[in-house]
């Protein structure tokens, strides 16, 4: 089945508050970020979607896939189901070398070229994670960012799945300016929860959650990608920073005053 749009139709947040916004569709190609304070309804706006809610959750709130009610085949068979969700949760039940295990995905997905798959797989996850990841070592051996660069990785090459769930990629050390710059070459949707105002302001538009409800969307104009730009510039700043730490350089004051000054800034 080829998928051209998920809809999400409003339902309730807490204490039965109505969505306010009752309709969003989203087209292939589409980047939009749920964002809100924490307990706001962020990851259950998201678990709706992952479970194609046909107002059979809490929140009453329906999602349709092309305009009707999901197959039945999306919630009962797996290899059919077009959303990859990568969670903050990594855990895995074996300890398979990561080489391995790409190719058991790529052999069940049926992909031509494994070793090819693989190897464009690879090269995806460690532009996104700061140490390149050995596929000779095992899944557990991995750390959280590694292992959220591999599952995106894999969700986008070898599942090639149309809608990838993203549930706060920053907080495991991916290089999100990175990560948005290779998502957006792919003709799938991306829904990011977020807490990170470079993400959010990049989407195409966002979702903002309050009391467990859906209140208001907020599309990207011009001035915001201005701010964008200038949140890029600090952010790369203490990405760079961070990488001299984690060499093992010792930081002096002129350091950060070049980086500042090459950048329009002033450290003084």
């Amino acid at each position: 089945m080829r998928i051209e749009e998920l809809r999400i139709l409003g339902g309730v947040g807490k204490n039965n508050q109505p969505d306010l916004v009752e309709d969003i569709t989203l087209k292939m190609g589409d980047v939009i970020s749920i964002v809100g304070p924490t307990g706001s309804g962020k990851t259950t706006l998201i678990d709706d979607i992952a479970l194609f809610a046909h107002r059979n959750t809490p929140t009453n709130r329906s999602v349709l896939i092309n305009g009707a009610t999901a197959p039945e085949e999306f919630m009962t068979d797996p290899s059919r189901n077009p959303i990859a969700f990568i969670t903050q949760h990594t855990n895995f039940l074996s300890d398979l070398p990561v080489n391995e295990f790409l190719e058991i995905h790529a052999s069940i997905r049926r992909r031509e070229n494994i070793a090819s798959v693989i190897e464009e797989t690879l090269d995806f996850a460690n532009q996104l994670t700061g140490e390149p990841i050995n596929p000779v070592n095992g899944m557990t051996e991995l750390s959280g960012g590694q292992t959220r660069a591999l599952l995106i990785a894999d969700a986008v090459i070898i599942g090639n799945s149309p809608i990838i769930l993203l549930d706060e990629i920053e907080n495991a050390g991916i290089h999100r300016t990175k990560a948005l710059e290779l998502l957006k070459k792919y003709e799938k949707i991306f829904i990011f929860v977020t807490h990170d105002p470079r993400i959010a302001l990049l989407s195409d538009f966002r979702v903002v959650m309050q009391n467990g409800a859906m209140v208001k969307t907020i599309d990207a104009h011009d001035e915001e990608l201005v701010v964008a730009e200038e949140i890029k510039k600090l952010d790369d700043l203490i990405l760079h920073f961070r990488k001299l730490i984690r060499d093992g350089q010792r930081l002096e004051r002129s350091m950060l005053e070049e980086r500042l000054s090459a950048l329009g800034y002033s450290g003084k």
